[in-house]
C-alpha cells in the first residue's frame, strides 16, 4: 500500500465516494451514512488498535462502554440503567446472544452438557423478521425447525393471538418454548410489533421476550416517535444498531440486557491467564469473558464521540428529519397516478414500499398478465439508476407481493427536493416500459 502513488489512491478514494451510501440519492438498504461528518470517527477509531477485552489494555474503552451501554437502558426504561449488555459485530450477532442468554436462563446445564441434556426448544418470531433468528438458531444448534414463524397482519406487524395459539400447540406437543423475538422496525415493511401484547403472552407463559429493535430501536430517542416501542421495558432483552438510524460507522451494535449477570454466568469460561481473580481492580470490569469474542474492537468510541457531538437532541432531531422525510414521500405518491401502495396506512418506519405502474400496464384488464409484467418493472428501472449513476433504491418481493420499490431514508443530509427528484427519476426511467 505505501508504494501506491497519489493518483492511484485519489482515484480509489473517487470509486468508493462514487458507490458509497453516504450519497444522498442511494437509498439501498438501511444503511446510509454521511461519510464526511464521520470521517473523523472512524479515523479515530481505527487510530486506537486496542482490544477491549480487559480493563487493564483498555481501560477508558470499558468505562466508555460502561456509562453509554447504561444510558441506552435507562432510555429503554430498565430502572435507573441496571441491568448489562455488550457491543456486538451486528444486530445478527446481537440477536444470537439474546438467544443464547434465553437458553441458559433456562436451562444453564446446556453450558456443559449441550442440547442432549434439554427437551425440544421452540423459539417464536413474526414472518416478517430479521432472517438472523433463524441463523442464530441454527449456529446454537437449536436448528432452523425450531424456529416457530408467526403471522403478521397486513402493515407487517406480528399477530398476538397467533403468537399464544403456536405456544400452546408447541406446548401440547411436548416441546418447550423458550423464546419470543418482537421486531422493532421490520426490514421490509419497518413496521413495530405489538410489544405490549406480546409481553403479556411472554409472561403468563413464562418465555424469554427479546426485542429486535436493530432498525427501529433508535426511534427511542425521538420523543415524538418512541410510542411505537411502548412496552420495550418489559423486555428481557434488547438489539439496538447505532450504525443504523442513528449513522454512526460500522459497526455498532449493542445488545442490551435486564438481568445484571446473566451474560457472566452464561459465557465465562474463567481463563487463567487473561482473567486472573486476584487483580487490584473491580473484575467486573474485564468485559471479555462475558462476550463470545475474546478480540473486540473499540466500537463504542464512534458512538460516544458522535453522542458527544451531536447530543441526544441532535440525534433526535437527525432521525425526525428522516421519519418527516419518509412521510412526505408518502404523502407525494399515495394518491398520484401510476403509484400503488403495498400495504393501507401511513409507514411506522421510513420505510415506504410501493408499486410504480409505467402507463403501458397501468390499463391492463387481464389481471395475471398485469401482475407478470409489473413484477419486472422495478428491477429494471433499478437496473437503469445504476447505469445512470443517478440514484438508487432497493426492491423485493413480499410474500405473494411481486416485486415493489422500499424507499428506505436514513440519511440526515436528505432533502425535499430529493425527494421530488427520485419520483421524477423513477417515472423518467419507467415511462417507456
Amino acid at each position: 500500500c505505501e508504494t501506491l502513488h497519489v493518483d492511484t489512491w485519489i482515484f480509489l478514494l473517487r470509486l468508493i465516494h462514487h458507490v458509497l451510501t453516504e450519497k444522498k440519492n442511494f437509498r439501498r438498504h438501511i444503511l446510509e451514512i454521511n461519510f464526511l461528518k464521520h470521517y473523523f470517527s472512524v479515523m479515530s477509531h481505527g487510530a486506537f488498535l486496542c482490544n477491549q477485552f480487559t480493563y487493564e489494555v483498555a481501560p477508558v474503552f470499558v468505562l466508555l462502554e460502561y456509562v453509554t451501554l447504561k444510558k441506552m437502558r435507562e432510555i429503554i426504561g430498565w430502572p435507573d440503567g441496571r441491568g448489562d449488555g455488550i457491543f456486538s459485530p451486528g444486530g445478527a450477532i446481537s440477536n444470537m446472544y439474546a438467544m443464547l442468554l434465553a437458553r441458559f436462563k433456562m436451562f444453564p446445564e446446556v453450558k456443559e452438557k449441550g442440547m442432549s441434556s434439554v427437551p425440544r426448544l421452540v423459539a417464536f418470531t413474526s414472518e416478517h423478521s430479521h432472517f438472523s433468528i433463524k441463523k442464530g438458531a441454527a449456529a446454537l444448534g437449536i436448528g432452523t425447525e425450531s424456529v416457530i414463524c408467526i403471522k403478521a397482519d397486513e402493515s407487517g406487524k406480528l399477530v398476538p393471538a397467533d403468537l399464544e395459539r403456536r405456544i400452546l400447540e408447541a406446548k401440547q406437543k411436548g416441546f418447550v418454548p423458550f423464546f419470543v423475538s418482537a421486531t422493532a422496525g421490520t426490514t421490509v415493511y419497518g413496521a413495530f410489533d405489538p410489544l405490549i401484547a406480546i409481553s403479556d403472552i411472554c409472561k403468563k407463559y413464562n418465555i424469554w421476550m427479546h426485542v429486535d429493535g436493530a432498525w427501529g430501536g433508535s426511534l427511542l430517542m425521538s420523543r415524538r416517535h418512541r410510542w411505537k416501542l411502548d412496552g420495550v421495558e418489559r423486555a428481557n432483552s434488547v438489539t439496538w444498531n447505532p450504525h443504523k438510524m442513528m449513522s454512526v460507522p460500522l459497526q455498532c451494535s449493542a445488545l442490551l440486557v435486564r438481568e445484571e449477570g446473566l451474560m457472566q454466568n452464561c459465557n465465562q469460561m474463567h481463563a487463567c491467564y487473561l482473567f486472573q481473580q486476584d487483580k487490584h481492580y473491580d473484575l467486573s470490569y474485564d468485559t471479555g469473558d462475558k462476550a463470545l469474542q475474546c478480540g473486540r474492537h473499540v466500537d463504542i468510541f464512534k458512538l460516544w464521540l458522535m453522542w458527544r457531538a451531536k447530543g441526544t437532541i441532535g440525534f433526535e432531531a437527525q432521525i425526525d428529519k428522516c421519519l418527516e422525510l419518509s412521510e412526505y414521500l408518502y404523502n407525494k405518491i399515495k394518491d398520484r397516478e401510476g403509484y400503488e401502495m403495498v400495504f393501507d396506512g401511513k409507514p411506522q418506519h421510513t420505510n415506504v414500499c410501493f408499486w410504480y405502474l409505467p402507463p403501458g400496464i397501468r390499463y391492463m384488464e387481464d389481471k395475471e398478465e398485469r401482475k407478470k409484467h409489473l413484477h419486472k418493472v422495478a428491477p429494471v428501472i433499478k437496473a437503469r439508476m445504476m447505469e445512470y449513476g443517478t440514484t438508487m433504491v432497493s426492491y423485493q418481493p413480499q410474500g405473494d407481493k411481486v416485486n415493489f420499490f422500499r424507499m428506505v431514508i436514513s440519511n440526515p443530509a436528505a432533502t425535499f427536493e430529493d425527494i421530488d427528484f427520485l419520483i421524477e427519476e423513477i417515472e423518467r426511467l419507467g415511462q417507456d416500459l
